[in-house]
């Protein structure tokens, strides 16, 4: 049962310290979320907030920081960034692909390396326009040069700082360090919202919460199941004789994940339709023609039906795009055919390429219309219950990075019980 599980978890000393480890960095994480730059005005920065939804998704991976202006305001987020952006240029520089697929173990560690470096101006650059924007909001009071420097520099000395937790987790902890504190920044967010369910409760409410909690439950049974589902390719490996041994001959599969994107398809769709949103706000004022095509834009996203189905089409387009940057059937292909590998009924090479394609172009659509639908179900069910709390357990970015970090880690927490069963067997 489970529950022996977790009480042989804590039995084992060296895992109840990797636990207490991760829980200690989860505390000092929280705590420097809660340490805020100065001059800042409370009621501005909340009804601005309420108006860029980009800022309000990053303010929930950073797990409210951003929304305090903390020390730790932009999170993990330059990392993730840079992270990113590398891999992009894989597609552009050959040398930089080859370091990151062919390399090895040391050429992802220097492609790493290279993902901490350019984390630094990203940081900065990010700090140095998060401060300009908040200013002339009125959300922090202007800040004289030696104040702005001394600011940027302690933002991106705390991204820095999250970033090394994240890898010391990573080391010694359990599962994926940055992820766990993605999750921590998303889970921080529960007591606020019981709370404020508690003081806006009316009995009248009850039916629409037990509607709202049971949708909750079906959606996350929903990403679990898409989120594990695999569609198998069987992989044969010809024998091969040297001298007296023989090797090969095994079968074994090869995963295709449904959703093979991720959540990064809705950070990508969610990211371009605040762009012009934001754009608008600042030319609202203004007259003539840049007048009239901020009321046309903001006209448009005041419509929940043009906004939901533009949404919904730039997740599925965005779905195939970042599968294309991550997943080459070539590669696999002819990796496949270095070590003798083969699916049966079909020839290496060129054909095996042409086959994963097709398996691959039938399961994405799936899983680009369920990254559609989650994206969408915050939005639903909030018009169906008019419950505007707890919208990380419907759907969106939150849903699927939690549900995604609570089974890898439930996986490396098995895999080491498992490892010590044997070891004491």
């Amino acid at each position: 049962m489970w529950y022996e599980k977790v009480i042989q978890l804590f039995k084992i000393k060296d895992l109840r310290n990797k636990i207490l480890f991760v829980l200690g960095i989860f505390a000092l994480f929280r705590i420097m979320a809660n340490i805020p730059i100065p001059g800042i005005n409370p009621e501005n920065l909340k009804s601005f907030f309420e108006q860029f939804q980009v800022l309000g998704l990053l303010n929930l991976f950073t797990g409210g920081a951003l929304e305090k202006l903390s020390i730790v305001m932009l999170g993990l987020g330059p990392y993730i960034t840079g992270t990113i952006i590398l891999q992009l240029l894989t597609m552009i520089f050959p040398q930089l692909e080859e370091l990151y697929k062919e390399s090895g173990e040391e050429g992802k560690k220097k492609f790493e390396q290279y993902g901490r470096i350019l984390t630094v101006p990203l940081a900065a650059l990010q700090a140095f326009s998060m401060l300009t924007l908040f200013s002339r909001q009125g959300i922090i009071t202007e800040l004289g040069p030696a104040a702005k420097l001394s600011a940027i520099l302690t933002i991106t000395a705390g991204s820095i700082f999250l970033m090394w937790l994240g890898e010391l987790l990573s080391e010694k902890g359990i599962g994926n360090g940055v992820s766990l504190l993605i999750f921590a920044g998303i889970i921080a967010d529960f007591p606020r919202n019981i709370g404020q369910m508690i003081s806006t409760y009316e009995p009248s409410m009850l039916a629409s919460y037990l509607i709202f909690f049971l949708m909750a439950l079906l959606i996350i049974a929903g990403v679990v199941l898409i989120n594990e589902a695999r569609r198998n390719i069987p992989i044969s490996y010809a024998k091969r004789i040297k001298g007296r041994m023989v090797y090969g001959g095994a079968s074994t599969y090869l995963p295709l994940s449904v959703n093979p994107a991720g959540v990064m398809p809705i950070i990508f769709a969610l990211s371009i339709l605040t762009f012009p949103s934001m754009i608008t706000s600042f030319l609202s004022g203004a007259g003539g023609f840049w007048g009239r095509m901020s009321q046309l834009v903001e006209a448009f996203f005041n419509n929940t039906l043009a906004y939901g189905l533009t949404y919904f089409a730039l997740v599925f387009i965005f779905t195939y795009f970042y599968t294309l940057i991550t997943f080459e059937p070539k590669s696999i292909a002819d990796n496949l055919k270095k070590m003798g590998g083969f699916i049966p009924g079909i020839r290496p090479g060129e054909s095996t390429t042409k086959f994963l394609e097709f398996v691959l172009n039938r399961i994405l659509p799936i899983g680009a219309l369920f990254l559609g639908f989650i994206a969408l179900m915050p939005t639903i069910i909030q018009i169906i219950t008019k419950i505007a709390v707890f919208n990380f357990l419907v759907g969106g970015t939150s849903i699927l990075i939690l549900v995604s970090v609570a089974l890898e880690t439930m996986r490396e927490i098995e895999s080491q019980l498992e490892m010590r069963d044997y070891d004491t067997f």
